[in-house]
């Protein structure tokens, strides 16, 4: 479980989430649950989610 420290980073990865860089061209960042699938988040800005690992994850099951 992610454990945000009140320092500007958090220690550990969020849960059953991961992301991946929708647009490219644009740098749009989106959330998916990782066990159903269903997409949970857009960031609006350019910067990827805080804690969240990116697809493709090796370390996560299938």
């Amino acid at each position: 479980m992610a454990k945000n420290t009140g320092k500007n980073y958090r220690k550990g990865a969020v849960d059953n989430r991961t992301q991946l860089d929708l647009d490219p061209k644009n740098g749009k960042f989106v959330k998916r649950n990782s066990k159903t699938g269903q997409f949970t988040d857009l960031k609006e800005d350019n910067q990827p989610f805080k804690g969240v690992a990116k697809e493709p994850d090796e370390r996560r099951e299938k």
